[in-house]
């Protein structure tokens, strides 16, 4: 038995010599110059300023976004950077932060959404992009973040509690556990879950989001497939027909009412095929069945088809009043042409992954809105779905392995935990990682490969 602690006996000193913390920010940091991130936020905001600030908008815009990606949730935290100016340089203060973030009105902000589609772009072209040849899938999903205190347009929320209701795209990407930040809408707690405007909005400001050579042309059947996937709260004939006419597909839940019931109850036995696990293997207790032929789909877009999934609830389960016969239902509308049912079950199904992305989005930003204005609460969502990229992105581009997979948290411990110590010889500073961490080689190789990736000149 290993007892008492080592930590006891260590003699403590305060005199170390260039000496930093979180090393593996710094990777961060040189993304967004590599991007152009700084650059082109800054050039998107001068016109806001009389004369040359000292401390340019872009810069201080793509320091929290770096603070964010490393789990920052305040503009105080900001100060993680700035306490190490011997790595980070010159960083701006809280109340120059607040400035920048005041300057952003709704014509600013659609800039910097635009330099930030800019920066996909040469992010996908050094080397970050996904396979185009397999598609693309863009899931949209909404979410509650609870406010703790007044701020402007937080309201009473569908699940009773008090703040907003922001509605999110994100681009598919299993191989990285955060997937791409495409889109973001800031909305007040009281917005509805299947308003159709707002899910064609974001729908449109997902698709600019892209580079050019990845988006869907309803007139070119060569372009770059592109599938939309929402639960049923997007399940409207507005923005399937949206869908459609940006030269997408679409795979929605679909509302189980008494039409989609009683097509159900009718399903002959011999029509159910066994439902697929997420190894592609048939799952035990599910099953799934095409229903198209059976309810009126003319207001839909044409080649729309339903298929219902019956389950049997795991032991405990309380069912719903549309179950029935003792099995779960959930339906979804598609229309994707061909194909096995189970496999377009199971596409479908996939949509859960967005709440992954969620769930790691909160721990990126997004589980706190910290400004008491609703202009600079768009902004500091702007900034979190920037934070998620930066994260992606330097996944993608620089790590291999479980790295490339590792949700935010494990990242944040593995990468930008790591310590290290700066010296400066014949004129050249030098940032020495502490050899004894498990994952230093890691990210010395990763700025490596960071500054030889193929960058757009």
């Amino acid at each position: 038995m290993v007892q008492g602690s080592k930590a006891s006996s260590v003699r403590v000193t305060a005199d170390g010599e260039g000496l930093v913390s979180r090393a593996g920010v710094a990777l961060l940091r040189e993304l967004t110059v590599s991007t152009g991130l700084g650059t082109g936020w800054s050039q998107a905001l001068l016109d806001t300023y009389d004369g040359t600030p000292v401390h340019l908008p872009g810069r201080v815009l793509a320091d929290l976004a770096v603070m964010i990606a490393d789990g920052g949730d305040a503009l105080a935290h900001l100060a993680t950077l700035r306490d190490q100016d011997k790595l980070f340089g010159a960083v701006a203060s809280d109340a120059t932060a607040w400035r920048v973030l005041d300057r952003v009105d709704d014509e600013h902000l659609t800039r910097l959404r635009a330099v930030r589609a800019a920066a996909r772009d040469r992010a996908w072209a050094a080397g970050a992009g996904p396979d185009l040849a397999i598609g693309l899938t863009i899931d949209i999903d909404a979410t509650i973040t609870v406010a703790h205190s007044e701020k402007e347009n937080a309201a009473k929320t569908w699940k009773k509690t008090f703040g907003f209701h922001p509605l999110l795209a994100y681009l598919d990407r299993p191989e990285i556990a955060g997937g791409e930040a495409l889109a973001g809408i800031l909305r007040p707690g009281k917005a509805g879950s299947n308003t159709a405007a707002d899910h064609i909005e974001i729908l449109t400001m997902a698709l600019a989001t892209l580079p050019a050579h990845a988006r869907p042309d309803p007139d070119n059947p060569a372009a770059p497939r592109v599938m939309i996937r929402t639960d049923a709260a997007g399940a409207t004939h507005a923005f399937a027909a949206a869908v459609r006419a940006a030269g997408c597909g679409f795979s929605m839940g679909f509302p189980i009412g008494t039409e989609v019931q009683a097509a159900v109850l009718a399903i002959p036995d011999h029509a159910w095929v066994p439902a697929y696990d997420i190894d592609g293997q048939p799952r035990d207790g599910a099953w799934v069945a095409e229903i198209t032929g059976m309810l009126d789909l003319t207001t839909w877009p044409t080649r729309s088809r339903v298929f219902v999934r019956r389950e049997r609830p795991h032991p405990g389960a309380q069912l719903r009043f549309t179950d029935a016969d003792g099995h779960r239902f959930t339906a979804f509308i598609t229309d994707t042409e061909g194909g096995q049912p189970a496999d377009l079950e199971t596409r479908h199904r996939a949509h859960a992954r967005a709440e992954d992305r969620i769930r790691c989005g909160k721990t990126t930003g997004l589980r706190n809105f910290p400004c008491r204005g609703y202009a600079e609460n768009k902004a500091w969502l702007e900034l979190s779905l920037a934070a998620a990229d930066l994260l992606t992105w330097a996944q993608a581009l620089c790590f291999t392995g479980d790295l490339t997979r590792a949700e935010p948290a494990t990242f944040r411990y593995r990468i930008c935990a790591i310590a290290g110590k700066l010296t400066r010889t014949a004129r050249v500073t030098t940032l020495h990682l502490d050899q004894d961490w498990p994952w230093a080689r890691h990210l010395a190789t990763a700025f490596a490969r960071l500054r030889a990736a193929p960058w757009p000149s």
